[in-house]
């Protein structure tokens, strides 16, 4: 059975983007986070997709390694990118590219068969697709990058529940200017 992860960089009021889908307040990123977020995604056998951020993903990171200041993580972070299969889940898309198939039906029904599978864990990014499927129970694991900075609103990290879900904490790392990681497992 696969590990379903839910992990982004936020802010210190729970919000992954501010008004306008704006996610400037993060700055570029230390070499050091930047690192762990390519280690996470190399950890990844299949990353899934909600619509805004493939379509965020998409834009850049198929030729990330050809712009002129790309460092080595970078490079490596868009070939990994690239290779990684993915999942889009979309009713307003027709098509996908860059090793990505696309859902139109019940994504909560698609990432449980993908769970069932073996194999790697799988990423799930974008707001509204991992709310639902914090909703669904279906995350195993939160890896939480908090930058100290409040927006007071915008797009949150975490979704409205039904129920509490109880976590076990399994990390903190600090990076520089501030920026704490937390990676949380569901406790079962």
């Amino acid at each position: 059975m696969r590990k379903l992860i839910y992990g982004a960089n936020l802010t210190l009021d729970g919000y992954i983007a501010a008004p306008g889908d704006d996610i400037s307040w993060g700055g570029p990123p230390s070499p050091e986070l930047f690192q762990l977020w390519l280690d996470h995604e190399q950890a990844s056998g299949v990353a899934l997709y909600g619509r805004k951020l493939w379509e965020a993903m998409s834009s850049h990171w198929p030729t990330g390694d050809q712009l002129p200041d790309a460092g080595p993580a970078q490079i490596e972070f868009a070939r990994n990118w690239r290779d990684t299969p993915k999942v889009v889940f979309s009713s307003t898309i027709d098509t996908v590219d860059w090793n990505a198939r696309l859902v139109t039906g019940d994504a909560i029904a698609e990432i449980t068969r993908l769970k069932a599978e073996d194999g790697d864990p799988m990423n799930i990014g974008g707001a509204t697709l991992a709310g639902a499927a914090m909703r669904a129970g279906l995350i195993d694991e939160y890896v939480v990058v908090t930058h100290p900075v409040l927006v007071g609103g915008g797009t949150p990290f975490y979704s409205a529940l039904d129920s509490w879900v109880n976590l076990n904490l399994v990390e903190t790392r600090t990076f520089p200017h501030g920026v704490v990681l937390t990676r949380y497992e569901t406790r079962r």
